[in-house]
């Protein structure tokens, strides 16, 4: 037994020695194929500063299990030392006994920023900001900004923008970046070289994806986050917002899909968690199609007349539910955008009315053409009333493909009025609904053409 520990030391103590010259991203990357323990050991043996910066990286899938494996004044002074955000996020993941044990390890300044962090509502800015940045007031001068910056540079996450505070209430006043401050004069005062604008800010309960759309559109590299008294309490960096839009997006791709979002990357989740999450949506879409399946008993007797319109029922459904699925996934990202409000739910029926009928008809017209090239190639026939069997099939597509445009567009809005996340409108939900819609469609246009002829 002691044989196996010493060689996984020694390993580890390896791995170490030749992972602490390569850049962080590669020993994230290597890292992340190794099992817990072993990260745990690599943890352990890598320089303390070079551990930090390994840790802060949000990569690192398996940082908590890790950490929880290390001795505990270890542990408690890698959390200290690493990005209050990112130590708030693997703080997070920690069981409660985990939590308790490091709690007293870590230094009161962590422990408080930890506690402010956690306690902001979940993909909120809150949640994502640091509370490392610089900050300085507004009576100071540009070299005693430039002193201050080199003293705390490297206990801040971005030293890129500087906060300038009122000297006597610390409300923010305006921002500054390094730039301006190097190319300032030195005893000049530091408001000298502040842009005249105020800073675009943001109060910690906004949603993530508002922050993004602010760093987008004001090209900013962070959004200071204020309190109710204009006080700065963190900032948001662009980084946190890229790897936080990474999971929005990864969320919403697998709602889309139709399932739960994933807790954890697609390799590490256990397979009952795995099964949990899909088996819900499946159910649900299963005693949708029940429905599909009820509806074509309904109209058993027309088709027995005409066996051959049976022929075109998994072309009038896909159809139908291609072109639903299509208007959700526009309408679903113009929203997440803020291309469109809820407000806007009657430009997009204007938009998607004739939308969907140049669509059906140019599907109608390809269905028509296909049935009237097989029965003059003699591949099929189609028996003596086949131009109004392919009238049948071109018009039923034209109403099948508008209705799913439509029904693909407003279940979004109705998803989001309803307080639900329009990602849900998942593209097989939405083939679901229109399939029976699609049927009864279908059978409605079969009705009134082949009506006296085939039924």
């Amino acid at each position: 037994m002691n044989d196996t520990v010493d060689t996984t030391d020694l390993l580890a103590v390896t791995l170490a020695q030749t992972l602490a010259q390569e850049h962080v991203a590669d020993i994230v990357e290597t890292l992340n194929d190794q099992d817990d323990a072993t990260i745990a050991h690599v943890l352990a043996e890598l320089p303390f500063e070079r551990a930090v910066e390994v840790l802060d990286q949000p990569e690192l899938t398996a940082a908590a299990e890790a950490m929880a494996l290390l001795p505990d004044q270890r542990a408690g002074a890698l959390l200290s030392a690493m990005s209050a955000d990112r130590a708030a996020d693997v703080f997070q993941e920690f069981d409660e006994e985990t939590r308790a044990r490091l709690s007293g390890r870590i230094d009161r300044q962590t422990r408080s920023d930890l506690k402010k962090l956690l306690a902001y509502p979940e993909h909120s800015a809150g949640s994502i900001m640091t509370t490392e940045f610089v900050s300085v007031p507004s009576n100071w001068t540009v070299q005693q900004t430039l002193d201050h910056i080199r003293r705390v540079e490297r206990s801040r996450e971005t030293v890129y923008a500087i906060y300038v505070l009122d000297s006597v209430t610390r409300k923010l006043v305006r921002a500054v970046s390094l730039r301006r401050l190097i190319a300032g004069d030195p005893e000049a005062p530091v408001e000298s070289v502040v842009p005249a604008h105020k800073p675009i800010t943001v109060t910690p309960e906004v949603d993530r994806e508002d922050v993004a759309r602010l760093i987008t559109k004001y090209d900013l590299l962070s959004v200071p986050v204020i309190d109710a008294d204009e006080h700065v309490i963190g900032i948001v960096t662009f980084d946190d917002v890229i790897d936080a839009m990474i999971a929005e997006t990864t969320e919403d791709v697998q709602k889309l899909g139709g399932m739960e979002a994933l807790d954890e990357p697609y390799n590490e989740i256990g397979f009952v968690a795995m099964i949990r999450k899909r088996a819900g949506w499946l159910s649900i879409l299963l005693l949708g199609e029940m429905l599909t399946a009820s509806a074509m008993q309904y109209f058993q007797t027309e088709l027995e007349k005409a066996i051959v319109l049976t022929l075109f029922i998994p072309l009038i459904m896909s159809s139908g539910g291609n072109s639903g699925s299509q208007a959700t996934s526009l309408i679903i990202r113009a929203l997440a955008l803020r291309e469109i409000t809820l407000k806007d739910w009657w430009r997009v029926v204007l938009r998607e009315l004739p939308s969907g009928l140049v669509l059906g008809s140019i599907l109608g017209a390809i269905g028509i053409v296909r049935i009237a090239v097989w029965q003059w190639l003699g591949l099929y026939d189609y028996g003596p009333h086949w131009m109004l069997i392919a009238a049948t099939v071109g018009g039923a597509l034209i109403g099948i493909v508008t209705f799913g445009s439509l029904m693909g567009s407003m279940l979004p809005f109705l998803l989001k009025r309803a307080g639900f996340d329009p990602a849900s409108a998942s593209a097989p939900l939405v083939a679901t609904l229109v399939d029976v819609t699609g049927l009864v469609i279908y059978f409605g246009v079969a009705a009134l053409i082949l009506s006296g002829t085939l039924l």
